[in-house]
């Protein structure tokens, strides 16, 4: 058996995290360890969080000194782990229970260093939103357009691509390593199979999208590098294609920027 690593940054989410950890711990793959990163809370999750290191010492916890956003937190995490393998969740989703044991075969079956699967998506009270289907296959100037893969179901091989860092800014520094794993393997394979729930949280949509792009134009200019030509490009796909998901998503499944699970 080979070990796989769930990464998992925290901040104030006393009142979810146990759901996180439980989720883990009911998975039917066991060689796993959870390393949770608390940057800085101050209502008690670092207490749950602790609670369940000694109730399973798969579970481990790292207090960071000082606030530092979900990268360091996530890199924390990953310079720490043990595991071959490194997957990520964060502290309001959860996994289904067979999730690390059907990713595991499929990238077994594949021969791949860098999967990722479809997810469920449900509001704070477990109302369902739908289903977010993936493409079988994502190549790197293809993610470029679109990111595809939601970091509650991505798993990538560190004995094949090595510990791969996220970019330290405060936003889409998911996408920015996705699209770095991208420049080590060709290809990352998409499991249509629904293996994870990502809950959608009460807040200013359109505030969160200007957000959103704000640092999609930073990872192509700044962590990327691309040429302004090349940066206008690949945002002119971005925002397209959000815009068709939104409000056309027959059609964007039609041209194949939506995908059914």
């Amino acid at each position: 058996m080979v070990m796989v690593t769930v990464v998992t940054p925290t901040y104030n989410s006393a009142d979810r995290i146990a759901m996180t950890i439980e989720s883990v711990r009911a998975q039917t793959f066991a060689d796993w360890e959870m390393i949770v990163v608390d940057d800085c809370s101050d209502d008690g999750t670092v207490d749950i969080v602790d609670k369940y290191a000694k109730l399973d010492p798969r579970v481990r916890w790292i207090k960071l000194e000082q606030n530092g956003g979900s990268a360091v937190a996530r890199n924390a995490a990953i310079r720490a782990a043990q595991g071959r393998y490194i997957s990520f969740l964060d502290s309001d989703d959860r996994w289904l229970p067979h999730k690390l044991e059907a990713q595991l075969a499929f990238a077994k079956e594949h021969d791949a260093a860098f999967v990722f699967s479809a997810y469920s998506r449900v509001d704070e009270t477990g109302k369902n939103l739908g289903i977010v289907g993936v493409p079988t296959q994502v190549r790197y100037r293809e993610l470029l357009k679109s990111c595809y893969i939601g970091c509650l179901t991505a798993m990538y091989d560190t004995q094949a691509l090595g510990k791969v860092e996220m970019p330290l800014i405060r936003k889409r520094q998911d996408f920015g390593l996705w699209l770095k794993l991208l420049k080590k393997t060709s290809v990352a394979y998409g499991q249509r199979d629904v293996l994870a729930t990502y809950t959608v949280r009460d807040g200013s949509i359109s505030a969160d999208k200007r957000s959103a792009s704000i640092f999609q134009w930073k990872i192509y200019r700044e962590v990327e590098k691309l040429s302004l030509p090349a940066s206008c490009y690949y945002f002119a796909h971005y925002a397209v294609r959000g815009v068709l998901r939104s409000r056309l998503p027959a059609m964007a499944r039609k041209l194949g920027v939506m995908h059914k699970a």
